[in-house]
């Protein structure tokens, strides 16, 4: 008995030297490695999309508050200076939303005089504050940033509702959402 806690205590010095040499202060510290057992790559397989909708969530809500707290002429500038992995080309893409909010206003809604739907289109994304400035009743920094505003919050929207679905899809395999997504971080390491 003597000799079992002298080996334990002898032991957990050992650790402690090892963890002191590696720098892991903590044992939850440690790097998670990938699990990849067979039995969990199918189940990891079905919160797979659930995860790749969150990361977008995520992506979509960073842009969405620099859109929202940032002067509409520095829009682009800031969300390439704060996002540069992204792919997007988001002049063109801010350039598009606005031209499609601003027809509907224009031919559905019919608020807004053709020639600010013209002016937008021949207008870089950045410029089109100082060319409709002057011909614009109101304020057309708020009017552009509500457009863009509503399109970004209908995106999340309809990326939590392709969440709901993929969970139910989980539920009606028999599964729980949180069991999968479990299942999922310990399939591909993720903490």
């Amino acid at each position: 008995m003597a000799e079992q806690k002298k080996t334990k205590l002898l032991l957990e010095l050992q650790m402690e030297e090892l963890r002191a040499t590696y720098g892991i202060t903590d044992v939850g510290n440690a790097p998670k490695i990938p699990s990849h057992r067979p039995q969990d790559a199918g189940i990891a397989k079905l919160y797979e999309d659930i995860a790749e909708y969150e990361e977008e969530i995520k992506y979509f809500k960073q842009e969405l508050e620099i859109i929202t707290t940032t002067e509409v002429k520095n829009i682009v500038r800031v969300l390439n200076e704060n996002l540069p992995n992204s792919e997007s080309n988001y002049a063109e893409e801010l350039k598009a939303v606005l031209e499609a909010g601003w027809t509907h206003l224009v031919q559905v809604k019919q608020t807004h005089p053709k020639e600010e739907l013209t002016l937008i289109k021949e207008t870089d994304f950045c410029d089109v504050v100082q060319k409709l400035d002057p011909h614009y009743d109101g304020d057309i920094e708020a009017d552009i940033r509500a457009v863009l505003i509503q399109r970004w919050e209908t995106i999340i929207e309809i990326k939590k509702e392709h969440i709901k679905e993929e969970k139910n899809e989980i539920k009606i395999s028999g599964l729980k959402p949180d069991y999968a997504e479990k299942i999922y971080k310990r399939y591909h390491g993720i903490e």
